[in-house]
Formats: C-alpha cells, structure tokens, sequence
C-alpha cells in the first residue's frame, strides 16, 4: 500500500470557532490517538490530506511540527454533507509490524449468467487484520456466470499474503438476485379479459 508524508502542526485551539480559522486557512483539525497515549490535536494541510483520502486506508506518515514522525491511518472521516469538504479527521496511531482491523472495499468483476439478474453487495467492505503497513487497497471478486441465488461467502474471498478474515466466513459478500418480472396492471388485465368476453 502507498505511505504519503504529510506535514501536521500541533494545535492547542479547541472548539467550533477555532475550527472554522483553521478550515479558512484551508486546513483540516485532525486528533492522533492510540497506543495508550494522551490524544494529540493536529492541524493538516487540506489539500494534500484529500488527495491522500482518496486511497482507503491510506498510511500517513506524519512529519509533525518538524521535530516527530508518526505513522497513523484514518479511522473516522467527516464531510460537510453539502459541499463534500473535510471537516474533522480521526487518526489512529500505529507501528510497522503491528496488526490492525480494517475494512477494505470489495470490486466485483465478471459478467452474471444471462436472464438480467441483479448482483447486491451485501457488504460493501470486508473486515480484515493486516498489518499496519501492508493494508491492501482492496479485494477483488469474480462473478462470471453466477446464477440467481448464489453468494459468495467472505471465505470465498483470495486474500494476500499476511491478511486474514476479521469477519464470519460464512459472512455473505454477494449474492445474485433473480430479475424482476414486471406484472401487467390491473387494468389492463380485465380490459383484456373484457375484450375476450366481447369477441366470445
């Protein structure tokens, strides 16, 4: 997986006013926690921190105030529901070699059996423990052929080397739901049935 520098400053304004400075600034409020240590309050820089979001599960690595580096991956992300922009940051801090739950998005790939079935994620993400530096992006799966009424089960899934199940293996992943038939109206029915009557 990818490991993105980023540089952090320490923060010591709390609250809703000092957050707005900080997002006018284009910067984000963040806190590290984890390892049993006191919370630490950051500020990231905006711009890099989106960029770096875009791959889940990203590893950060947290050159803070010049003088500390930590390595944290992101554990709540907050949004502004309308304009989409980061609002708050949770970082959970970690250690090279050190195991994490995670849970990583699930592609599907490959064309269904024909009859114009439906697939649905049932889980969108698979809960995972890798180590903390080598958390796969995410997995994928192939449909090709998949009847109606099958599933693949999360022990289905071929996962990397050093990543296991954080989840039941009979956990269902996917399933393929049979294709709706459209039923005629009501009306249309008995008009139908009217006009059998008529000719009759």
């Amino acid at each position: 997986m990818s490991e993105v520098k980023i540089g952090a400053e320490a923060r010591t304004e709390f609250g809703k006013g000092a957050a707005r400075r900080i997002r006018r600034d284009n910067k984000v409020p963040a806190v590290l926690y984890g390892h049993g240590s006191e919370p630490l309050h950051l500020t990231l820089p905006g711009h890099e921190l989106l960029l770096a979001l875009r791959t889940p599960n990203v590893l950060l690595s947290l050159d803070i105030d010049g003088k500390t580096n930590e390595l944290a991956i992101p554990k709540a992300v907050q949004r502004d529901p309308l304009k989409g922009f980061l609002e708050h940051v949770d970082l959970l801090l970690v250690k090279r070699g050190e195991k994490v739950t995670v849970e990583i998005p699930v592609h599907a790939e490959g064309e269904l059996a024909p009859g114009g079935n439906l697939l649905e994620h049932v889980l969108n993400a698979l809960p995972v423990e890798a180590e903390a530096t080598h958390i796969p992006e995410s997995v994928t799966v192939s449909v090709e052929g998949l009847e109606a009424g099958a599933s693949v089960h999360a022990k289905d899934i071929e996962l990397p080397s050093g990543v296991s199940l954080a989840v039941e293996g009979d956990a269902v992943v996917l399933q393929v739901l049979q294709a709706q038939v459209e039923e005629a109206p009501e009306g249309e029915e008995s008009e139908a049935a009217e006009d059998e009557s008529a000719e009759a």
